[in-house]
């Protein structure tokens, strides 16, 4: 079946793009508005897209009224954020995260989490992640009904129990988003496939 997305619905064109494009990371954030509210919301349009230096992507979708969520809004007014990892544990906390909050009022309060000092950044990282990533903001662009934040990573916050030999990490399973309403994954399960050279292929296909 061929689908062109000019016939569809914006609603119906989310559906097919968040079920096949998957599992995606969860980007748990937390920021700050003038008033020093912490405002907490997952986003799973996220991802890692530079190591040199270190570049993630989140975009942000606006409120049904048109306007800027109030992460988005903090971001641009602070340029600074923390993406703070979902792990099982902290499952239905991000789930509470995810409602609409007044903007006056914390998730953190409400999902019963605490917050912690970040290093490099005002904004706090949720002290029960295993781990954070604190980011200041490089760029923005709008995306339609999106932003798009490029943030530059400036510190990592790990759990020494996840640190190994050479900063591999070892236990680490966040939760990953499958698709529209609400499908999640578990990343428990792993296998290693070692990457192969031209070489190596040229010698095994001889």
């Amino acid at each position: 079946m061929h689908v062109d997305p000019n016939s569809n619905t914006p609603q119906d064109n989310y559906k097919l793009l968040t079920n096949l494009v998957v599992p995606r990371p969860i980007a748990w954030v937390t920021s700050q508005n003038t008033e020093g509210v912490i405002n907490l919301a997952p986003f799973s349009f996220f991802n890692a897209v530079g190591a040199d230096p270190l570049y993630l992507i989140i975009s942000i979708g606006n409120k049904e009224d048109g306007s800027i969520k109030d992460t988005g809004k903090n971001i641009t007014l602070s340029s600074e954020f923390v993406v703070n990892l979902v792990t099982e544990d902290l499952l239905t906390a991000m789930n509470i995260s995810s409602a609409n909050f007044p903007t006056e009022e914390s998730e953190l309060t409400a999902a019963l989490l605490h917050s912690a000092a970040s290093k490099r950044v005002k904004v706090p990282r949720i002290a029960e992640a295993q781990a954070s990533l604190e980011c200041v903001l490089h760029s923005q662009q709008p995306l339609g009904i999106y932003t798009l934040f490029i943030g530059q990573v400036v510190m990592f916050h790990i759990d020494d129990r996840l640190l190994g030999d050479r900063l591999h990490i070892n236990g680490f399973a966040p939760i990953g988003r499958l698709g529209s309403p609400s499908y999640y994954c578990r990343t428990t399960e792993r296998f290693e496939l070692p990457r192969i050279t031209y070489e190596q292929w040229q010698k095994d296909d001889a």
